[in-house]
């Protein structure tokens, strides 16, 4: 049952799908990219020192586009009660439903971060950092945005509230990945690989209070 709902929220979240935007925060993210040298100017040596840290804003502004339909179309047909009726709790929905966004963007954003980081300028180490913080950062993000879908579905202006309240959530997530790039070892990515961890753990239990919530309201 398990595997038939991740199943089933990839093909909601993929191009596509009922719910799909991937190619709306790829296209954001690799817009960025090309857009920052024509406003920095061609100082290779200025974008490499910078190019990392515009990779990992553009990543983060990236996550917040599909934030509208991670949660709220579900809750609003009923999805979540046909659930539970099937003993799946909201809890483990949001769990599946965290994977499958996470799939649905962060691997196209992985790859999209090569033709980035040669606009950017980066050589190879950078970009070896870049795409290792990434790989620790973004479950952290995908869990921020589904925590904050859940907390914010069904209220009015929701959308413009999700942006408000993940960006200053996933601050430290982006203080330690692209800090990393300014340090000789990998402690910035580790952090950032804890912070992740811890909320990906938590995520699922706030966001399925709030569901709940919201089904009782």
């Amino acid at each position: 049952m398990i595997g038939r709902l991740l199943l089933r929220d990839l093909v909601l979240l993929l191009p596509g799908g009922r719910q799909g935007g991937t190619l709306l925060p790829l296209l954001f993210f690799l817009a960025v990219a090309m857009l920052y040298p024509f406003a920095v100017g061609p100082d290779a040596q200025l974008l490499e020192r910078t190019g990392g840290g515009v990779i990992w804003v553009a990543a983060l502004l990236a996550a917040i586009l599909p934030l509208d339909r991670l949660v709220s179309p579900d809750l609003e047909q009923g999805v979540f009660d046909q659930l539970a009726l099937r003993g799946i709790s909201e809890e483990i929905a949001l769990s599946v439903r965290m994977l499958a966004h996470w799939l649905s963007f962060a691997p196209l954003l992985l790859v999209a971060t090569l033709p980035a980081a040669a606009l950017l300028s980066l050589d190879g180490n950078g970009l070896r950092t870049v795409m290792l913080g990434l790989l620790a950062g973004t479950p952290g993000l995908a869990a921020i945005g589904v925590m904050i879908a859940a907390l914010t579905a069904g209220l009015r202006g929701g959308a413009a509230l999700s942006g408000l309240l993940l960006i200053p959530l996933a601050v430290p997530i982006l203080i330690f990945g692209a800090g990393s790039l300014s340090r000789p070892d990998d402690t910035g990515i580790m952090l950032a690989g804890a912070i992740s961890l811890v909320l990906v753990a938590m995520a699922p239990f706030a966001g399925g209070a709030a569901i709940r919530a919201a089904r009782e309201g």
